[in-house]
């Protein structure tokens, strides 16, 4: 009796569920999101590429110190003005301030030189008003993340040779460089998929013309054909046109290779059961296209757009370095580039390359947050 007791007595333990069930309770997308989030380096590009996005993007202006277009005289050239926390008698200070700048002229180069002041400090204030400008492109404001206020200046990345403050310009350049890679991308696959598919899908004659499409475009050399493109635009095009003419143009040359990759997938996809299937219940091309061709194919065309959009940032600030593409007063990484094309300046002047260590963070972390993608969809990968 006591036994039998104690039998019942006894708490019975909870079964561990094995890690293949445990998988096996989880939807497509669950997956793949749990082996994204395994890869460290495409979590971290992924959030470099948000932070770009909200910041360049959307709120340019508002995390700006100045006007990206103001032009100062007497700040030509002027150094970073980087904030201090500790003074010159060794005092902390909770808010960080930034040590004035004087201008003079140095008449052994004619040049305007800028010597820090260190008895003028000026607190670093923020969500502070400032310059005016367009949030959204549409509601006027004057709302900024930080500043100071005047007399002083705060230059975090220096100024330009029109005094213009070059860490304001560098997120107003972002917004268009940026943007031409995901308007580029979106093109491409617009024009990759649509093709793609209807080549592997019909094949036959279609399949014939636009392959012979492909190889064409294929055989020019990248840089002289978008040069080519890019000097065929009107010069009095308004800024809006341009913008959208060199995004087509960076979208002409790309769709090539995601057309190909489209069109093997569909072909290996149309022999499929499914495919036949629906073919023998009657179903319409349209139909099997949208509902079992392409979204097998989606996380393959989802990685090629997000590996293509580093290439289209780099063809945009290519084209802008040589003068080909976005033109002044329009701003883009490869405009603020063209400054740093004599070495002299380079070596007296080096914040003017700051433009282009964004385009390398930007490219490393689309290709981090495409490899991880990548590696997500594979239904193979651990």
């Amino acid at each position: 009796m006591t036994d039998i007791t104690m039998q019942i007595e006894t708490p019975t333990e909870t079964p561990e569920i094995p890690v293949d069930q445990e998988r096996g309770s989880l939807t497509q997308g669950q997956l793949i999101w749990r082996r994204f989030l395994k890869n460290r380096l495409a979590v971290a590009g992924g959030i470099v590429i948000l932070l770009f996005y909200v910041i360049m993007v959307v709120f340019p202006g508002f995390f700006g110190t100045y006007n990206y277009n103001t032009q100062r005289e007497d700040a030509i050239y002027a150094p970073p003005q980087l904030p201090q926390w500790r003074d010159e008698e060794g005092k902390f200070h909770l808010r960080p301030f930034v040590y004035g700048l004087e201008t003079e002229l140095d008449f052994a180069s004619f040049e305007w030189v800028h010597i820090v002041d260190k008895s003028k400090k000026y607190p670093v204030y923020f969500i502070t008003r400032g310059e005016e400008y367009r949030l959204f492109g549409l509601f006027r404001t004057n709302i900024h993340l930080f500043g100071v206020e005047p007399p002083g200046t705060f230059f975090l990345f220096g100024t330009d040779d029109l005094g213009r403050d070059l860490f304001s310009r560098v997120l107003q350049g972002g917004q268009i460089s940026l943007t031409v890679g995901l308007v580029g991308v979106i093109l491409t696959i617009i024009l990759g998929s649509v093709l793609g598919t209807i080549s592997g899908y019909y094949g036959g004659v279609m399949d014939n013309i636009i392959q012979r499409i492909v190889e064409l475009m294929m055989s020019f050399p990248d840089i002289p054909l978008w040069a080519a493109l890019a000097a065929a635009l009107p010069p009095e095009w308004s800024p809006a046109k341009t913008f959208f003419a060199i995004s087509v143009i960076l979208s002409l040359r790309n769709w090539t290779g995601l057309a190909r990759q489209v069109r093997a997938k569909v072909l290996a996809y149309r022999e499929e059961d499914y495919a036949v299937a629906a073919q023998a219940m009657g179903a319409s091309d349209r139909r099997i296209i949208l509902i079992h061709m392409l979204p097998n194919a989606a996380s393959h065309i989802i990685v090629i757009a997000t590996l293509s959009i580093p290439g289209m940032i780099l063809a945009e600030t290519s084209l802008s370095f040589l003068g080909l593409g976005i033109q002044p007063p329009i701003v883009s990484w490869g405009v603020l580039l063209q400054q740093a094309q004599q070495v002299s300046v380079v070596l007296e002047r080096p914040w003017l390359l700051l433009p282009g260590f964004f385009v390398v963070l930007a490219v490393l972390s689309f290709n981090f947050l495409g490899d991880g993608i990548r590696d997500a969809a594979d239904p193979y990968s651990n």
